[in-house]
């Protein structure tokens, strides 16, 4: 292939590249509104501080490593119950439909299990926990999928025979969610996470090691500010 036939291939496929790029734009711009939402603007629409609750449910395990002081009958435990809690945030467009963003969550649980499988038998509860995230998303207008990630907290009690212990654990989070725009101030948050809050010591049958996972769906709303 001569170098005319080079430099005319070269343009076409950079023409080809533009106008496709061109009409993707013009898609992105002309896509209707979904009735009962709001277009919140090619971009910049969602940037801010917001303020928002949540409720859902969580399930999970409570993990024992077998060490010589067991507390569980078995390696895990099964736990669910509900949650409720409130989430402080801010996003901020950094490139065209690039949203960049960071937020701090808490929630009160009945996420909780029962061994019966020893005697006596025992309780292990999730009281509270608590994340702090960064948050990626897509700006598409009504609606903004994301993917989120951080350090994950919580607090639980493990009960047996009238003994209780509570203590802190510590680990990571990580999902991913969709917010729509019910109006230009509030919205519509749907969320799933994952969380390993890592391992704690109890002081129940000479001191046992428990290890705590759950997966939550949450639903809430959020308003900016």
């Amino acid at each position: 292939m001569n170098r005319f036939s080079l430099t005319l291939l070269a343009g076409v496929a950079v023409l080809s590249m533009a106008s496709a790029a061109s009409a993707a734009d013009l898609l992105v711009r002309q896509q209707p509104s979904m009735p009962g939402f709001v277009d919140m603007g090619s971009s910049g629409g969602w940037d801010g501080a917001y303020i928002g609750g949540f409720v859902g449910y969580g399930w999970g395990t409570a993990s024992d490593d077998n060490t010589p002081l067991d507390l569980l009958s078995s390696s895990e435990l099964d736990l669910s119950g509900w949650t409720v809690g409130a989430t402080l945030g801010a996003n901020f467009t950094v490139a065209p439909g690039f949203i960049l963003g960071a937020a701090g969550d808490l929630a009160w649980n009945g996420i909780g299990g029962f061994d019966g499988g020893v005697v006596p038998g025992v309780d292990v509860d999730i009281n509270w926990n608590g994340a702090l995230r960064a948050r990626a998303g897509f700006d598409g207008g009504a609606f903004m999928p994301y993917l989120t990630a951080g350090l994950a907290f919580a607090g639980a009690t493990a009960s047996q025979g009238g003994t209780d212990s509570t203590q802190m654990h510590f680990g990571w989070t990580a999902g991913a969610g969709v917010e729509v725009a019910a109006t230009e101030q509030i919205s519509v948050d749907l969320q799933y996470r994952y969380s390993d809050y890592g391992k704690a010591t109890y002081d129940l049958n000479g001191g046992s090691e428990l290890g705590l996972t759950t997966h939550a769906l949450t639903a809430g709303v959020n308003f900016k500010f």
